[in-house]
């Protein structure tokens, strides 16, 4: 049984499962010459999904209503009739949700569970690290004893971002929905502090109070209230990276918030929006660089896995939630 997860309809808010829809065959399909039949071994669900199953113009085209989705996915080939691939191997690229499907090769890359787990290649080693790394070094650029301040700091690439920021000699402060995550940042991960936003009622004044000297460089997962907060600590010459706004995707109106220029402006301050595609040159070097960081001991990497492809779209839900440590990927 061959199953698919499609876009039924575009949410409106925050998605439900009743945005999915599964269509299921009992013919496995034929790989053509150049081809291969792949099957799904791990899904990752990323924030970025909400976006795409909205109709609004974004850097990437919006999933189609009645079409499978498609992420991050690590398969096995089960059948090969592409000379670039043999029957065994792992493959991991951007996929559609197929229990199986079969693909021409074009993009996918080769993985080893010889080198790092499989699901690590949708994570630590993959475009979480690739985010992590290439958005604080090139946007960031990290000076020693300067402070970071990470939010979604206990996300899959928040908490790569202030490992690597603590290798570079950072002070590091980490913004989380629990104490639990909180402890998890500065006792597993080396943060210097985590703040509680969900407890902390000021946190204007908790970031101040964290970041005394000031905030060099903030690596932005969430945007809404907590990113106003700290603009009131950033430096002069600071680097606000935008790598993301979960707080804001699901809603329905214009989000309000601080006016960023007078900040900017005052503090001669950089904001720079990404994606880490923008940096596709400087992958293989920033893979080698988190894969030696990995074998030293020096990187750390949480996953939270669902067991069940059919479970992919409550994973989804979960992630948005907030519900994952770490990377959230679904074991098919």
């Amino acid at each position: 049984m061959i199953e698919t997860i499609l876009l039924k309809k575009r949410p409106v808010g925050e998605p439900t499962l009743d945005n999915f829809e599964f269509e299921k065959e009992t013919d496995t399909p034929a790989p053509s010459e150049g081809e291969l039949l792949l099957e799904t071994k791990y899904v990752s669900v990323d924030p970025y999904i909400r976006g795409r199953m909205s109709a609004a113009k974004s850097y990437v085209a919006p999933y189609e209503v009645g079409q499978p989705l498609s992420s991050g996915v690590v398969a096995k080939v089960l059948v090969s009739k592409n000379d670039n691939f043999e029957e065994g191997e792992f493959v991991s690229g951007l996929l559609e949700w197929k229990s199986q499907q079969v693909n021409n090769g074009e993009g996918l890359q080769k993985v080893s569970e010889d080198k790092a787990p499989l699901s690590a290649y949708l994570g630590i080693v993959g475009m979480t690290g690739l985010t992590a790394f290439l958005g604080l070094h090139e946007i960031g650029k990290p000076k020693k004893g300067e402070t970071l301040v990470v939010s979604g700091a206990a996300g899959a690439v928040g908490s790569v971002v202030g490992q690597i920021g603590k290798i570079l000699g950072l002070n590091v402060i980490g913004i989380a929905g629990s104490d639990e995550k909180t402890e998890m940042l500065t006792s597993e991960f080396g943060f210097d502090h985590a703040i509680n936003y969900k407890t902390t009622e000021d946190m204007k004044a908790a970031i101040e109070e964290a970041a005394p000297n000031g905030v060099d460089i903030y690596f932005d997962n969430v945007g809404g209230p907590i990113s106003d907060a700290v603009l009131y600590s950033i430096n002069r010459f600071a680097r606000i990276i935008i790598c993301g706004a979960i707080s804001v995707y699901n809603k329905t109106e214009t989000p309000k918030g601080l006016a960023v220029q007078p900040f900017l402006v005052k503090n001669s301050a950089l904001m720079q929006g990404f994606i880490v595609s923008n940096y596709a040159e400087k992958f293989p070097e920033a893979i080698n660089q988190l894969a030696s960081w990995l074998q030293d001991g020096k990187l750390k990497y949480k996953e939270t896995i669902v067991e069940g492809f059919e479970n992919t779209p409550q994973a989804f839900l979960d992630l948005m939630n907030g519900k994952n440590k770490g990377k959230m990927i679904v074991k098919a």
